[in-house]
């Protein structure tokens, strides 16, 4: 959605190993740099940046891309966020999109979008002061005004419209794309939140992208949030984490809750690492988010039957993003308990014993099989390791796989081979990966290392000469977007195109192996050129061995008049060169 050729200038633009090492302190390695792997836990670094290919390759974990993929990985951010926050860095304004739908945005609309939100949240602020209710209801729940200004808290007025006193134009569509007013059938457009505490939704720059509306009293629902909206995507925020960072940084430790007033609770209470999801399941973005700023995440939820469901969606989600550096713990709380009356009740220290005693990983994930398992039969210490199995696959931490095999021996009465065996785990018993052996190119591998280093010749690729191998479908596709595209002149611009298509991953794999490669463009286009000669040498050999084939079998006789033309003229050629090989 966003112009090829902005995405080209900005790659241009910015130095990958500049920005990486703003993240991950690199060192020159040869001709490129290294580091330990941001994205996985190890100890010798298997993280490689090249400033001539401007691209990064983990070879541990795969990690690969361009600076566009790094921010999006590393912050956890999608692709339009990503090249905004990069075109920040380079003082770039991002061309907008055009179209007809919310969903495309007009000229400055995420800024105009920011500064709404902005406008609504302060005239929240406002109204909470002048409303005797609120005030008392915050009172009634403990809140302190340092904590009220700390999260931003407002209060939306019982009202239609009260909106129009802060926006002129209150039929303005950006009001609706910013989810602050609704239309109904008729066309009537009213305030989305009326008689709420207003808590705003902070991105990590310090913008309000999104609110949550506690009603006051009683009503439903009870809790109201903003809608999705070019700003806000709450499978990736995460409430509370700008106002927590410090003390995640003192603690280490996130304690997740479920609700963001659980969050403003236990801030008021003195636990200030807390944050929460957004109305919807823990996700795995959720969970690399928090993993990069601590290395101990403790779930808290009621401990009722949604409760563990909660959490075990959790567990899930986790799994596959986890390092052996990296925990998780759960804390089940009481019936009728959630975490702002158990703090109320019992106090911080009471709260804090929770945090530290919390369940384990591991014991909650063993505790919930066997309890779906009947593990006093055969075949409920079988389906303990079918119900396992998937669980394991998904892990990447080899240490604590290996404990967890272990124990899921100990309790199925299987030996442990056997549980690696049956979950099918050798692939990952190897050692730290090495880099890939290279072996001798094939014609088709040799372009395709050629066109990844000069991107700009792959618009000259004889498609017709290309043998039906591995190689073929990728510099097909490399063929058409560059010939798509005449502004794309780097891997990095390439791989920006590659995005969500088959061939990716092949040419992933085919560029990590260039890490070392360095040489000139004319080097590469001599090469390219001797490569191409024998590819269409190699074509004549394969036609005139179908030719000779036919002739063998059906005589010279047997060839059309076309055929026999070329049959005769390779064997001249073979002849007058003293070739006799087919």
């Amino acid at each position: 959605m966003i112009p090829d050729s902005f995405i080209q200038d900005l790659l241009a633009r910015i130095d990958i190993v500049e920005l990486v090492d703003t993240y991950v302190p690199l060192k020159k390695s040869g001709a490129n740099y290294a580091a330990c792997c941001p994205f996985h836990n190890e100890k010798s670094p298997s993280f490689t940046v090249s400033p001539s290919k401007q691209f990064y390759h983990c070879f541990g974990c795969g990690a690969h891309g361009t600076a566009i993929s790094f921010v999006m990985e590393y912050q956890g951010l999608g692709f339009v966020e990503a090249i905004k926050e990069l075109a920040g860095k380079a003082g770039m304004q991002v061309p907008e999109r055009h179209g007809g739908s919310l969903s495309d945005e007009k000229p400055g609309q995420t800024r105009t979008l920011i500064e709404i939100m902005a406008r609504a949240a302060q005239y929240y602020k406002e109204q909470l002061k002048a409303s005797p209710r609120a005030v008392d209801y915050c009172k009634r729940r403990g809140l302190s005004g340092e904590v009220a200004a700390r999260f931003g808290i407002g209060y939306a007025p019982d009202g239609r419209q009260n909106l129009k006193a802060v926006f002129a134009d209150y039929n303005a569509a950006d009001l609706e794309l910013a989810g602050l007013v609704k239309q109904n059938d008729e066309g009537y457009r009213y305030d989305r939140f009326r008689d709420r505490l207003m808590i705003p939704i902070i991105n990590p720059k310090g913008d309000t992208i999104a609110f949550g509306g506690r009603i006051i009293d009683q009503g439903e629902p009870k809790y109201l949030n903003s809608p999705e909206t070019p700003l806000f995507e709450k499978g990736r925020e995460v409430f509370g984490l700008p106002q927590a960072r410090q003390a995640l940084r003192e603690t280490n430790t996130a304690v997740v809750t479920e609700g963001y007033m659980d969050v403003i609770a236990l801030a008021q209470n003195g636990v200030g690492n807390a944050v929460a999801t957004l109305g919807t399941a823990t996700t795995t973005t959720h969970v690399s988010k928090l993993l990069r700023q601590v290395d101990r995440i403790v779930f808290c939820f009621d401990g009722d039957n949604a409760g563990r469901k909660a959490a075990w969606r959790a567990l899930e989600n986790a799994l596959e993003v986890l390092a052996d550096n990296k925990r998780l713990g759960f804390i089940f709380l009481p019936q009728d308990e959630d975490p702002d009356s158990f703090i109320r009740s019992h106090g911080r220290a009471s709260f804090e014993t929770l945090i530290k005693e919390a369940m384990p990983l591991s014991d909650f994930l063993l505790r919930e099989l066997g309890q779906r398992c009947d593990l006093t039969t055969s075949e409920g210490k079988a389906q303990l390791i079918y119900e396992a199995k998937p669980l394991l696959l998904k892990l990447p931490t080899p240490l604590l796989r290996l404990q967890l095999v272990k124990r899921l021996a100990e309790a199925s009465g299987f030996v442990q081979s056997e549980v690696e065996r049956l979950c099918e785990l050798k692939s990952y018993i190897p050692a730290a990966p090495a880099r890939a052996r290279r072996t001798a190119p094939s014609l088709t591998r040799n372009l395709l290392r050629i066109v990844l280093h000069q991107p700009h010749l792959a618009a000259a690729l004889p498609l017709e000469l290309l043998p039906d191998n591995g190689e073929r479908a990728a510099l097909v596709r490399l063929h058409d977007l560059v010939s798509a595209n005449h502004e794309v002149s780097t891997y990095a611009g390439l791989r920006e195109q590659l995005r969500g298509l088959p061939e990716e991953s092949q040419i992933e794999q085919a560029a990590s192996e260039l890490l070392g490669d360095a040489f000139d463009e004319g080097e590469a286009e001599r090469e390219f050129r001797d490569t191409l000669a024998r590819l269409h040498e190699g074509g004549e050999k394969r036609d005139f061995a179908k030719l000779q084939a036919k002739a063998q079998q059906f005589g010279v006789s047997g060839l059309s008049a076309e055929e026999k033309t070329a049959y005769l003229d390779f064997l001249g050629r073979l002849g007058k060169h003293g070739q006799t090989q087919d």
